[in-house]
């Protein structure tokens, strides 16, 4: 039942079988991989649905603050809630990496069908400003 709940979809990229068929990934990895699609895209970027995917690109030539942190976790807050229904959101929190220009957003969230608690990391990338 969980299985079917979540479903079964394309991975990125797509790949080919031994069959010669196209492969489909399902149950946890379709998960995570519909919520990594969601969280790279930008609001725009689908021609036929402009308000698909993460506010968080609008970040991506801001300092790493404080204040833009919190931005991050509410837009991708904002977005799972919007275009992943299957999940439930239970925490985003978002923490400045070692490497310059760099956050990891740290997602538990519960599946729906199994109200199986899970976590995800999704590493995201900003552009840090030139030095004088």
């Amino acid at each position: 039942m969980s299985d079917e709940f979540i479903g079964k979809g394309f991975p990125f990229p797509m790949r080919i079988n031994e069959s010669g068929s196209f492969t489909l990934i399902e149950g946890i990895e379709e998960l995570e991989r519909s919520m990594a699609v969601v969280l790279s895209t930008a609001p725009g970027e689908r021609p036929f649905r402009p308000a698909f995917g993460c506010r968080i690109w609008e970040l991506m030539f801001e300092p790493i603050e404080t204040s833009t942190m919190g931005l991050m976790e509410m837009y991708v807050q904002e977005a799972l809630h919007m275009w992943e229904p299957r999940v439930e959101i239970d925490s985003v929190l978002v923490e400045p990496s070692d490497i310059d220009g760099a956050v990891t957003i740290q997602i538990s969230y519960i599946v729906r069908s199994t109200n199986d608690r899970r976590n995800l990391v999704y590493p995201f990338y900003t552009i840090p400003p030139e030095e004088d």
